[in-house]
């Protein structure tokens, strides 16, 4: 009975009060993005998973939007010209991979 009523109303209650408690800081990091430079505020990034599958995540954008698309960030000239200010922090804070 726990495994199919109680943990079901556990884990719904718990991922509720998480969605509730990281809205706040979401919503401000996402008006912080917006108003720091133009652009969309999310943007996705392909990841590779088990058995070398490929997927997207959704990230808070921390780089300018003329920033070369493609290209991870260590093997940029001038990487730290294309980033931010607000992006700097969620860098720093990991931030930019709540969503």
């Amino acid at each position: 009975m726990y495994k199919f009523f109680l943990k079901r109303a556990v884990d719904f209650i718990l991922s509720l009060s998480g969605i509730f408690v990281l809205a706040l800081p979401m919503i401000v990091i996402a008006i912080a993005v917006k108003l720091d430079s133009p652009g969309p505020v999310l943007f996705r990034q392909k990841r590779v998973g088990i058995h070398k599958t490929y997927f997207n995540i959704l990230k808070f954008r921390t780089m300018r939007t003329d920033t070369p698309h493609d290209a991870p960030t260590h093997l940029l000239q001038g990487a730290t010209s294309y980033i931010t200010k607000v992006g700097g922090f969620l860098r720093k804070t990991s931030l930019d991979e709540l969503p």
